[in-house]
């Protein structure tokens, strides 16, 4: 068997499943652009497909899409050094993951925690996209040979099963054609959680707006969620282990930190015996003159939605030069007459 060489490459991406916040920024897309500063080919991508595997309004799926994309550029994501595009508009992607469907196995798919959570106790009317969108996951990944993913923590039971699938994809027909794609989990704030409640994760799905900083946010805004944010009534520790059992206090420290570029030891090394009056107004001036220029941005981009569909035309012609070969090669090994 001929060794194949995988060049490294980064892809990743989010759903446009309502607004940006800033859980997506510190646990994904701050990391995208520090990738895409390492000089990698990156691959960035609006996963437009899993996010109607709930029902999506189909016009706020379109304002969706195009903001997550402004998002992006706001954020720092250049689209001449990384391909933005998104992922309908890329047809092989759906094309590989009917072949990894008939990979991956059936009690693989029912360990998916996600599908459970999301799911809920109406798992019998959930969709079947729902229920099979990680082997979509995958295809999204190696139908462009990525070697590296950024992503949550709450992903990477999919990472797991992406590297699975191309184990047994390379183990059955002998060859090594798809990479073990690698995960990257770091910074100070990967799981970023809700100002309401520190044990359960930041997201857009929630009833309260207090619960989120929306990345469209104004400074005000801004100001007023952090200020009502969840605490306790202790002083901040001066060591990590002193947060133990402090859900609220955790995710605060954490969002200081990751705003900061600073770690949590180093952040709580200037803070430790402060009370949380002291701490939040330090945490809203942070916040603010970080997210204030990309939420200022995010809505000077919104107003030339035409621009935004060009930059998502490139992008999606630049993809489809990297995965149409790959999916060619693949039907070949798999026996596909044509192909």
């Amino acid at each position: 068997m001929t060794e194949v060489v995988h060049t490294p490459r980064v892809f990743s991406g989010i759903q446009p499943s309502g607004g940006l916040t800033l859980g997506n920024y510190l646990g994904a897309i701050k990391r995208f652009v520090e990738m895409q500063a390492d000089g990698i080919e990156s691959i960035y991508c609006m996963v437009d497909l899993h996010a109607i595997t709930v029902w999506q309004d189909p016009d706020k799926l379109r304002h969706a899409t195009r903001e997550l994309c402004a998002g992006y550029i706001a954020a720092g994501l250049d689209p001449a050094k990384s391909i933005l595009f998104n992922q309908s508009q890329v047809a092989e992607h759906v094309q590989l993951s009917w072949i990894f469907n008939c990979v991956a196995r059936m009690g693989w798919m029912n360990r998916m925690t996600q599908f459970k959570d999301k799911a809920g106790k109406n798992r019998e009317n959930a969709s079947v996209g729902l229920f099979s969108y990680p082997t979509l996951m995958a295809a999204d990944i190696l139908v462009y040979h990525a070697t590296h993913v950024p992503v949550g923590e709450d992903q990477k039971q999919h990472l797991e099963l992406t590297r699975d699938i191309a184990t047994k994809f390379n183990h059955d027909f002998g060859t090594d054609f798809f990479p073990i794609t690698e995960p990257v989990i770091e910074g100070a704030a990967t799981r970023v959680m809700s100002l309401r409640d520190g044990t359960k994760k930041m997201s857009k799905s929630d009833p309260s707006d207090m619960s989120r900083i929306n990345m469209t946010d104004d400074a005000d805004a801004i100001a007023q969620k952090i200020r009502k944010a969840k605490t306790d009534p202790d002083a901040l520790p001066s060591e990590a282990g002193g947060l133990e059992g402090r859900a609220e206090a955790q995710n605060l420290i954490n969002i200081y930190a990751a705003l900061a570029e600073m770690s949590v030891e180093d952040v709580l090394g200037e803070v430790g015996g402060k009370q949380f009056s002291a701490f939040k107004p330090m945490l809203v001036d942070l916040a603010v003159a970080r997210l204030s220029p990309i939420s200022a941005e995010m809505d000077r981009l919104m107003q030339d939605e035409a621009e935004i569909d060009a930059i998502l035309a490139d992008g999606s012609e630049r993809a489809r030069a990297i995965a149409a070969p790959i999916l060619k090669k693949t039907y070949e090994i798999v026996g596909m007459v044509g192909a």
